[in-house]
């Protein structure tokens, strides 16, 4: 999703800080900051912390973007805050900021069952590792695009606004 959104503005070169990778400019009028963790996913929070300690900024300001096993291949769900929901990753950042309070779009991953809902996926570690399938590419290639489309959409317009236009349903 960030190395679309940073294609798409042409911003700069990602470059390297310590625990992650950097790149800054200009999206939808505002100057963003995005940043790649280079940390195991569960360690996530030690790199946005660092970034944080550097530059302060008000936790809503803030958009996690992440894969989300508990959400159907390519559903979107943007929410300004909340629990980790199981994910490990974002379990960390909640622990380093010491709150659930900021903004995060989650991208779905897990194979739908018969009713649309994610499916029970049984090596979850497996899972999330593992290449998608030829038949998936289309719809997650699709999703990043939404994904950029919908943060995009909160830096021009609002988080509410941009979680009515992509939490539908795919």
């Amino acid at each position: 999703m960030v190395d679309l959104l940073a294609r798409r503005h042409g911003l700069a070169a990602w470059r390297r800080h310590g625990n992650r990778l950097e790149t800054s400019g200009s999206v939808a009028g505002r100057p963003v900051v995005l940043l790649k963790p280079l940390t195991y996913m569960n360690r996530s929070g030690e790199a946005l912390a660092a970034r944080l300690r550097e530059e302060p900024i008000e936790l809503d300001e803030l958009l996690v973007c992440f894969d989300d096993i508990a959400l159907p291949l390519g559903r979107l769900r943007l929410r300004p805050g909340g629990s980790d929901g199981g994910h490990n990753g974002v379990r960390s950042i909640i622990d380093r900021l010491g709150s659930e309070e900021f903004p995060r779009l989650r991208v779905g991953i897990a194979p739908a069952d018969e009713e649309g809902r994610a499916a029970r996926v049984e090596d979850s570690v497996d899972f999330v590792l593992a290449p998608f399938r030829r038949s998936e590419r289309p719809i997650i290639g699709e999703a990043i695009e939404r994904a950029a489309d919908a943060i995009e959409c909160a830096l021009a317009e609002d988080l509410t606004s941009a979680m009515n236009r992509f939490n539908a349903t795919t």
